[in-house]
């Protein structure tokens, strides 16, 4: 029997969390111009804060680095996930700096060279990354320019940029290339005055589309995923897993495990891995592994979870409140009531967690599928007491993230296993592992009472989120009278379940525009107006009309005089990260067999600067296709920590043969501010195909997903 823990050598905390060393800079990127984007102070005198408390100083942190052949590399905490900002984020930065976008390449989430970033996600990079980025852009190009200046001893204002080429406006033969300044020179530089950022009405690059530049090594299989990486003795490691989330292990017995060829077994606390150069044999391995654990079972499962969560004792904290509710509703001619149940949802992306974790001397390299290298590199240095600048966190291309790959569980269990066996160790989670540890899309109930006068204009609107946030349920109708109020966990109070819950592709949103969306149309049937009708005549902000009416344009929408009107056609709106999106769906009802076809999707959004209307496109039908799975499918089954869908033959996913004919129109807002593309689009999905099935039926569905079912019960209920 063994059962002793394994203690691992943690090296002694040094009290110096410093970042990289400007020499070791130099060494990592070579010759060229190096133009910092910090505070006003030298890179050595930059202190870098304790794990977790980082941030980006107020002057933008980045860095721009020349080739002597004018490459022009940028170095971005972001990281590519699928989302196409390995090509955006080059059209930003070849319009301000005036290059070809071909001499731009993309440096992403290596915490050595890049700038910190809190992680890749709520849509931020295009919004809130990019503007940072320009200014970098434009404030590089004034440097260049001011040494250009020098070289050509022609004023500054009398130069003009041309893909890289810097040129006396009145002697276009006098010119110096950005690769010629930066021969064989390292140069720190900062602009007193910041100048401007390229004029939108000149952009040579924003706002028209391209195609991705990783599209062909990502379908020949040349790209290198976590997953794909080899080391020199390298070890693939398998983990012990109890039966429910809840288990702690008491006992382990691993002595026929170690009996397999090459198998080498490490347990550092309760974590216990099986470690083989073979993958095959490491499975096998963990087979023969005899554990005993103890569980303590909350009794709920996805069935009783919704009225647990009404029966809890939660808080109530008003989030947004207007006007008076009772006077509201005294003035309302119908009064709707609706009650609304949202399942927990698995990210099931197609690539599982992985990690490479490997320690050399004083340093720990780890490879990680991840969002958030810098809060793995802060976790890490925490957790082994290493100083910042000991710990490199590297995330090459990631498969599908939706906010699932934000915790890094997996990274730390390698880099444990790592430091415990004194071998580089590569983690590729099992289908089930993504499962069972998923941090899932919460589960939660929307209570809706609101009200219309006799007009058909809405007067009172009292809504209650329960264990869900309230992301999406911000008032974008005309509502005087109005109370948003969020239910949640109340301190030192039973846990309703044991479930990891986290970010999921716009977080809550898609529960809360649901449920509004739902409750909105209803108010139009009381109202006895068409749904389309309804909204224009409630909507004040005339971002969201614009959005409707381009929706309706492009879906050749025609007002009914009935509704339900047995067409099947439904709308949603909703806002998210800025951008405002309209969508309007047709459907088919298979009456005998409860099945739903969606016939046709339109989708029109403002997001104001679109980089790139091609990558937009694409994130947007992703959304929408992505939401088909949990409209139609995704329901976590579960029993206390017990989670029963471990693969996708229970959990099934959007299938091609689900997927409509899916339209699409962005809204011209070149002069606007940029907005968030990757997320928008799925938070209407499931409150337009509901719409469209009342509109089809005359049943309503107040529960998701879809299910044939559901769908028999409610056309029976009708």
């Amino acid at each position: 029997m063994k059962n002793e823990k394994t203690k691992t050598h943690v090296s002694g905390k040094d009290k110096d969390r410093r970042g990289m060393e400007r020499r070791d800079f130099f060494k990592l990127v070579g010759g060229g111009i190096i133009v910092f984007f910090l505070p006003r102070c030298t890179t050595e005198s930059v202190p870098v804060a304790e794990p977790g408390k980082r941030s980006l100083p107020k002057d933008y942190n980045a860095f721009l680095k020349i080739d002597e052949d004018g490459t022009v590399h940028c170095y971005t905490g972001k990281i590519e996930q699928g989302q196409g900002i390995i090509i955006s984020l080059v059209q930003i930065m070849a319009d301000d700096l005036n290059v070809p976008m071909e001499k731009i390449k993309m440096v992403m989430g290596d915490t050595e060279i890049c700038p910190w970033d809190g992680g890749t996600w709520g849509s931020l990079t295009i919004r809130s990354f990019g503007p940072n980025m320009r200014r970098a852009a434009a404030e590089a190009k004034g440097v260049l320019l001011e040494l250009a200046s020098n070289k050509l001893k022609v004023p500054a204002s009398q130069l003009v940029v041309v893909d890289g080429v810097i040129s006396d406006s009145n002697n276009p033969g006098k010119s110096v290339t950005y690769g010629e300044l930066a021969r064989g020179r390292k140069i720190d530089k900062y602009l007193d005055v910041k100048p401007e950022v390229e004029d939108y009405s000149k952009f040579t690059f924003i706002g028209k589309s391209f195609k991705r530049n990783d599209s062909k090594i990502k379908v020949t299989g040349e790209a290198k995923y976590t997953g794909d990486l080899k080391v020199p003795g390298m070890l693939f490691a398998r983990i012990l897993r109890p039966a429910s989330l809840s288990g702690k292990l008491s006992s382990v017995d691993y002595s026929e495990a170690e009996k397999v060829p090459g198998t080498i077994v490490v347990r550092d606390g309760d974590l216990v891995g099986v470690l083989n150069e073979n993958f095959v044999l490491a499975d096998r391995a963990l087979e023969k592994v005899k554990a005993e654990y103890t569980y303590d079972e909350i009794q709920v499962d996805n069935k009783t979870i919704f009225e647990s969560m009404l029966k809890a004792d939660s808080t109530a904290d008003v989030e947004t409140t207007a006007g008076d509710l009772e006077a509201g509703f005294k003035l309302c001619d119908k009064i709707v009531e609706t009650e609304i149940h949202d399942p927990f949802l698995a990210h099931a992306f197609i690539e599982t967690h992985s990690a490479l974790a490997q320690f050399e001397k004083d340093k720990l390299t780890v490879w990680a599928s991840s969002q958030t290298p810098y809060l793995l590199q802060d976790a890490l240095a925490n957790h082994f007491s290493m100083p910042l600048n000991k710990v490199r966190v590297i995330v090459p291309f990631v498969g599908g993230g939706f906010g699932g790959k934000s915790k890094n569980q997996q990274a730390m269990e390698a880099a444990r296993l790592a430091k415990a066996s004194g071998k580089p160790v590569m983690l590729i989670w099992t289908r089930e592992d993504e499962f069972m540890y998923d941090n899932f899309h919460t589960a939660g109930v929307l209570k809706i009472k609101s009200g219309i006068d006799k007009e058909g204009l809405i007067k009172a609107w009292d809504y209650h989120a329960y264990f869900c946030g309230t992301r999406g349920s911000e008032i974008i109708y005309d509502m005087p009278n109005h109370k948003i109020t969020s239910h949640d966990h109340k301190e030192n109070t039973p846990r309703l379940h044991i479930l990891d819950i986290g970010p999921w592709r716009a977080p809550n949103n898609n529960t809360n525009t649901l449920g509004r969306e739902l409750q909105i149309d209803r108010l139009a049937v009381a109202a006895k107006m068409d749904p389309l009708e309804f909204r224009l005549k409630n909507l004040k902000d005339q971002r969201m009309i614009d959005t409707l009416k381009a929706a309706a344009d492009l879906f050749g929408y025609v007002p009914s005089k009935k509704y339900p009107s047995g067409r099947g056609i439904g709308i949603a709106l909703g806002t998210d990260v800025g951008t405002h999106v309209a969508e309007i769906a047709e459907i088919e009802v298979d009456k005998k067999t409860g099945r739903i076809k969606v016939k046709r999707i339109v989708c029109a959004q403002d997001m104001g600067l679109c980089v790139n209307p091609h990558g937009a496109t694409m994130q947007l039908e992703g959304c929408i296709t992505m939401a088909l799975g949990y409209t139609f499918k995704e329901e976590m089954n579960f029993e206390g920590g017990v989670v029963k869908d471990l693969n996708f033959d229970t959990y099934e996913i959007t299938r091609f043969s689900m997927v409509p004919k899916i339209e699409s129109i962005i809204l011209d807002r070149m002069d606007q501010p940029p907005h968030g593309g990757g997320e928008p689009a799925i938070i209407a999905v499931g409150a337009v195909i509901g719409n469209a099935f009342f509109d089809a039926t005359g049943a309503r569905m107040f529960q998701m997903p879809y299910t044939p079912e559901r769908v028999l019960e409610a056309l029976k209920k009708a």
